[in-house]
């Protein structure tokens, strides 16, 4: 996503000549299918298509490649002990790249589909990538259906053969490519903090949608979170227009505020919903929230990631923005094995401990005094 970003902003400042995306791996390579390369005139380039085995004989030749038109180029990085490690790293794969001019309207295209997908639309681009017989063509089809644009090339018919298709993956065969551009992954922090600033500044730069929202205007600056896309004092969560694929993170270090954001997220559809602090005190806002929404312990222990992040040990508000930004990504990939959820076994554990009680009015009473 932010290598999206990036090629974004250098095609809208003008100046930028070729394209390139890998869209077939054999074997090991550091990038995925789908990743991009920008190329300017002068041999500028942002993005990437490896892990740096590649870019440099790429830029090299990308612009003669293209001058005809779109080609594919095959690159093999596999090696033995009796060879010279191909482009000085040899990643162990082959990965098939495609080059295309950008001033094409194919190119423009996807280009253009890339930026709206910054801006939240999701579109899949259908590339059928060039032969001998035909050139390159592609369509870009939004989330609704809707043909954003089709080569003059193409018939309605192609368009209906490869609606048949999924298109929510990237995938690509001997003739067709197809690529599934998402809006970067939104997360908002609840809690305008010190120890907030980190978080956001690392989730930025996975070039993810960052949203930082308080209840406290005196904390929640704009200049106080320059990488935010946005930071605003609220009085209700529903100002946000939360979603079933955004992750929020609570953490106002306020009792009451706490209790009411995550009273409100619970009752929303939010995937990820992490919970700043130690275990007894998280089992207290989950106990009372629970009461508040009718609900049992374990349905929302089973929402609610806390204490929120990894168990990556260290100390201090960047370990901790660390273990969250870790926890986050990898419930977003598909990949969270092991968490610290909170079980309502524990919960009750948490509720039976002495102090329990007198925490929970100790915290009543801070919150009181630092509204």
């Amino acid at each position: 996503m932010v290598d999206r970003r990036r090629i974004v902003r250098l095609w809208n400042a003008g100046g930028a000549q070729a394209l390139v995306t890998l869209v077939r791996v054999e074997g090991s390579s550091d990038r995925r299918t789908g990743a991009h390369l920008l190329i300017g005139a002068a041999g500028e380039c942002v993005g990437s298509i490896s892990g740096g085995c590649l870019e440099a004989e790429v830029v090299r030749r990308a612009l003669w490649m293209v001058r005809e038109g779109a080609v594919v180029e095959r690159y093999s990085t596999l090696f033995d002990d009796t060879t010279e490690i191909p482009y000085g790293l040899g990643c162990g794969g082959v990965v098939d790249l495609l080059l295309e001019p950008v001033d094409t309207p194919e190119c423009r295209a996807l280009l253009s589909a890339m930026e709206a997908s910054l801006h939240g639309n999701e579109s899949s681009v259908v590339t059928w990538l060039p032969a001998s017989r035909h050139a390159l063509r592609r369509t870009v089809i939004a989330a609704d259906g809707t043909v954003v644009f089709r080569s003059d090339s193409l018939s309605t018919i192609d368009i209906e053969a490869i609606a048949t298709r999924s298109l929510s993956t990237v995938e690509c065969d001997s003739e067709v490519y197809i690529e599934t551009l998402s809006p970067p992954q939104r997360l908002f922090v609840l809690g305008a903090g010190e120890d907030a600033k980190p978080l956001v500044t690392m989730a930025s730069l996975l070039g993810w949608s960052v949203t930082v929202a308080d209840g406290r205007a005196q904390l929640a600056k704009p200049d106080c979170f320059a990488t935010a896309e946005r930071v605003l004092p609220i009085a209700s969560i529903a100002e946000l227009e939360i979603a079933a694929k955004d992750a929020v993170v609570i953490m106002t270090h306020s009792y009451e505020q706490d209790r009411a954001f995550l009273t409100e997220v619970l009752a929303g559809s939010a995937g990820y919903i992490g919970l700043l602090g130690a275990a007894h005190r998280s089992s207290l806002l989950i106990s009372n929230v629970a009461t508040i929404l009718g609900r049992s312990v374990e349905e929302c222990c089973e929402r609610v990631y806390a204490p929120v992040g990894l168990d990556l040990g260290g100390d201090g508000a960047e370990a901790i923005a660390l273990a969250i930004m870790a926890e986050v990504q990898a419930w977003q990939q598909g990949k969270l094995g092991v968490s610290r959820k909170l079980s309502a076994q524990e919960v009750a554990r948490q509720m039976e401990l002495g102090n329990a009680t007198r925490y929970l009015q100790t915290q009543c009473a801070l919150s009181e005094v630092h509204p």
